[in-house]
């Protein structure tokens, strides 16, 4: 992966063949650097690529992903707001890089030394070189304790509001869907997302670890309602997540809808 995942994308679409799935998307967080690659990877494995991105966005304190299926990848807004998120994710990493190193054995090159190709640097990466110098056991422990948001060494990253997240994703041709909509930190304000649905959004990532029973139903019974795409993923990130390849998945026909909605880019067949 080219953002937070530990591994590149052609071994990203290996792991997925290796799971038993022939149809697989890419989606980094804020670029489109690692399409290439995977398509490459994956038409070479017998399998269909679907290009894509995780954008970011954020309502009040809390972070939302936006994955935008199938966008154009040179659309200039799309690409300025990448670039601008992109930017303030790697000002902030060193400013919590240097809060963090006046109270642990911490310096930017052990941070750097975890970060891939072409990969911007983030807080995995960081908690990637705290758990490297021993200072936690895992991501899971770095992100609950030392990069815990409100705590003493966090910074807040720049990011759009989610309606201006989906709008630029239409703008660029491309599907959009909220991942793991329904997690602990709850269901976005209906208002918001009422806002986001007029704007375009397609749909909500329903199969997904960490979404919750209840929520979940929730916005099973809403895209019922509005006949929504519902999408499953794995949210793979190598060795950054537990989440494994095929853990969750999308029906044919929720991926035909997104093929159909698309106009920005096509699927990248075998």
């Amino acid at each position: 992966m080219h953002s937070d995942g530990t591994e590149s994308p052609a071994q990203v679409m290996a792991a997925a063949h290796r799971n038993g799935l022939r149809t697989a998307a890419l989606t980094d967080h804020d670029t489109t650097s690692g399409w290439a690659e995977a398509a490459e990877a994956a038409t070479s494995l017998g399998m269909t690529f679907v290009p894509g991105m995780e954008l970011s966005a954020r309502h009040d304190w809390r972070s939302v992903h936006v994955l935008a299926y199938l966008i154009d990848p040179d659309d200039p807004d799309l690409r300025a707001m990448t670039d601008r998120i992109r930017s303030s994710r790697l000002d902030r990493a060193r400013v919590m890089a240097d809060r963090i190193s006046r109270d642990y054995d911490l310096a930017w090159e052990d941070i750097v030394a975890q970060t891939g190709q072409d990969a911007t640097v983030g807080r995995p990466h960081i908690a990637d070189a705290l758990v490297a110098r021993g200072l936690v056991r895992d991501r899971a422990e770095a992100f609950s304790s030392i990069l815990s948001p409100g705590g003493d060494y966090y910074v807040a990253l720049y990011a759009p509001d989610p309606v201006t997240a989906v709008e630029l994703v239409v703008g660029a041709g491309g599907v959009p869907v909220i991942a793991h909509p329904a997690g602990r930190a709850g269901l976005l304000p209906e208002p918001l997302m009422e806002r986001m649905l007029q704007a375009g959004l397609a749909g909500f990532e329903l199969g997904h670890r960490e979404n919750m029973p209840e929520a979940t139903r929730v916005l099973r019974r809403l895209s019922a309602e509005r006949d929504l795409i519902v999408t499953g993923s794995s949210d793979y990130h190598g060795l950054g997540k537990p989440n494994q390849p095929g853990e969750n998945t999308t029906d044919d026909e929720m991926v035909a809808r997104i093929f159909e909605r698309a106009t920005g880019s096509a699927p990248v067949h075998p």
